[in-house]
This record gives C-alpha cells, structure tokens and sequence, in this order.
C-alpha cells in the first residue's frame, strides 16, 4: 500500500499529471482574468470557453519543427529546458498536500525542506541564462543577462519573506508550518507584509508585467527564448505555468494555513488558495505596465528588502513575547 501511494504521489496528485492539467487550467484562468480586466472575451473556441486553448497550444508546438542553431552548444542547449522542468516538478513534490505525518520525517516532507523548494523553484531562473547564452544571438544573450540581473533583484526579498513564517512557527518544515498556522489563524495576520513581498517577488520570478523585461518582445524579440521552437519551446511555456502552480502553493502553505483536512479536502483547498494567488497575481499584470530592469532593481533593494526585512524584525518581536 505505501509503495501504491508513492507511485501516487509522484505520477498522479501532485505529481506529474495533476501538476500538468492544472497548469494548463490555471493558464486559461490567468489569460481569461487578463482579458477581463481588459474587457476582452479570452480564449474561446477551443473547448468550453476555450478550456482547452492552453492544452491545444502545447500540442501545437510539440508538433512544430526543432531548431537547433549552428552556432549553439547543442548538447547544453538540449538538456536546459528538460533540466528546468524536471527542477520545478520536483518540487513540486514538497507541497504538504497529502501523504506525510505530522512529527514523522519521510522523502517529500522533511526538516528543510522549505529551502530546498525554494532553492529548486530558483532553478529554472539559471537555466534561463543558461538558455540565452547557450543560443549564441545577441538577442537570446541580453535576455539571459536580464534574467540573471532580476534573479539578484527579487531572490533576497524572497528568501527573507519566506523566513518569517519559518521563524514564527519555529520549524523548517512546510507541513508543520502550515500545521502551526492551521491551529493558529489569527498569526497569519502578522504575516501579511510577508506576504505580499512574496506575491510581488513570485510575479517577477515568474517575468510577468511588470517585470517581463528579459523577454520584452519590442527591445530583445523572445528574450533567452529567442531562438528555441518546437517542443523546447512547449516545455519553457509548460515550464512557466508549473512555476506559476507551485509558487502559488508555496505561498499558501507559508502564508495561508496549507492545506487541512487530508487528501480530498486538501486539493480542494489547494485549489482555492492557488486560485486567489492566480488572482492577485493576474491584477497585478493587468493594471500595471513593463518597467526598466533599473527600476525594478531600485524597487527590489529601497522596498522589498526593507519591507520583508521588518515582517522578519515583527515576527522576532512577537515571538519573543509568545507564550
């Protein structure tokens, strides 16, 4: 039975299968949220509401031509996309949504394990580089050096956003910090500076508006992507929709209590809570606007930082007058 429930866990809930429908179905959630805010229709003729779209774009690049640059280290430029994808569903794997015990250590839950997730989620931000630079094109190059740039911008705040939660709950496991914040609520609240820098430092992990300058279209082409097709391309853009997933989980274990209630219950709140972040994070896009790489460097160090640098002060302070 426990080696049914491994093969579970891996290939089916949260494993690959679940993590690759729900991506494409969060992916037709944040495109159909964007073009509400823009007060267009969305995806539409594929599927019900054009459900599918996400799945038939997918299917539509596989299928297209591969093309390796000449000039390109072929063998680098073939591993990166399948490197990064396997990082991110890999952690994945870490979100205490089920099949773990409280107090009982196992593989995918154990002491620590929130610094490795979010050492596997700032993978695929070197393989992004690796990608522009591997390319050999001046465009492909620029854009990884942006994505490079961006990593040291919002991979602090971050790191120091994440540490509140850790510190109140005092332990370094995902599923007892979601446990201390399920039997307490009320703490989440202390948290809520965190949070948002976390949300903010996820939208620009993820380089979306307004800190989608290493692929800004009108300035680089594709950015590091500029010379990838094909199925490379389909497994960045999966890749992209995956990070979006488990970012989003990640916060809410941290931030918003988990996932309660064991294996039904559980999904169902997984759902919900990725759901709100998907939300929050499809606004931000809509009703904001691409700023500079050196805007968003000053952003990162004058604000985040500090800010996530007082959640922590605030969470040192009220755990030292906790009972």
């Amino acid at each position: 039975m426990d080696i049914l429930k491994v093969f579970l866990y891996i290939l089916v809930y949260p494993g690959l299968l679940f993590l690759f429908v729900y991506s494409t179905f969060v992916e037709w959630v944040d495109r159909k949220l964007y073009a509400k805010f823009q007060n267009r229709m969305g995806p539409m003729h594929t599927g019900s509401h054009g459900l599918l779209q996400p799945i038939a774009d997918f299917v539509k690049l596989m299928a297209k031509e591969d093309i390796v640059p000449e000039s390109a280290d072929k063998g680098l430029f073939n591993a990166v996309p399948v490197f990064a994808l396997a990082a991110v569903l890999t952690s994945g794997l870490l979100l205490p949504v089920w099949h773990f015990t409280k107090g009982i250590e196992s593989a995918t839950s154990f002491q620590g394990d929130i610094i490795v997730m979010a050492y596997l989620l700032a993978l695929p931000t070197f393989a992004y580089f690796l990608a522009g630079w591997t390319s050999t094109s001046m465009y492909a190059a620029i854009g990884g050096v942006r994505v490079l740039t961006l990593l040291f911008a919002y991979e602090v705040p971050m790191f120091l956003a994440i540490l509140s939660p850790a510190v109140m709950a005092g332990s370094w496991r995902l599923a007892d910090i979601a446990a201390y914040f399920q039997a307490h609520p009320l703490y989440m609240l202390f948290n809520l500076i965190g949070f948002g820098v976390g949300v903010i430092a996820l939208q620009a992990k993820l380089e979306r508006v307004p800190f989608d300058i290493p692929h800004a279209e009108t300035e680089v082409v594709g950015g590091a992507f500029t010379e990838y097709s094909g199925r490379k391309l389909a497994m960045f853009r999966l890749l992209a929709d995956v990070q979006m997933v488990v970012g989003a989980g990640f916060l809410s274990a941290l931030f918003l209590g988990g996932f309660p209630g064991g294996l039904i219950p559980g999904f169902i709140w997984f759902v919900i809570k990725t759901l709100v972040i998907v939300f929050i994070l499809s606004a931000m896009r809509a009703v904001t606007a691409r700023i500079r790489i050196d805007q968003m460097v000053a952003f990162s160090w004058q604000y985040l930082a500090p800010l996530a640098l007082l959640q922590l002060v605030i969470v040192i302070f009220i755990k030292g007058y906790m009972p």
